[in-house]
């Protein structure tokens, strides 16, 4: 099971770049879908503190933003001390 998790929808473009720049980075994620899963949702509110827009990103059920913050991660070099620890 991939430790990482995107909450997406069917009609997010930058979800979609999300999901590409993982997999170019071999991270390996699972994704919900928040517009066709309302547990997916619910779970996404509250891990989110009602986040409303998506992509929204948790690691080990942390949250740790959007795409923004996932690339800023990545461009510091703590996204692959955040996927290493156990």
């Amino acid at each position: 099971m991939a430790r990482l998790t995107v909450y997406s929808t069917g009609i997010c473009p930058i979800c979609d770049k999300t999901k590409t720049l993982l997999l170019k980075w071999g991270i390996p994620y699972n994704e919900v879908r928040v517009d066709q899963n309302q547990a997916g949702l619910r779970e996404f509110s509250q891990l989110t503190n009602g986040a409303r827009t998506v992509p929204q990103i948790t690691i080990d059920g942390k949250w740790i933003g959007g795409f923004t913050e996932l690339t800023e991660l990545h461009m510091e070099d703590k996204l692959d001390d955040l996927m290493s620890q156990a």
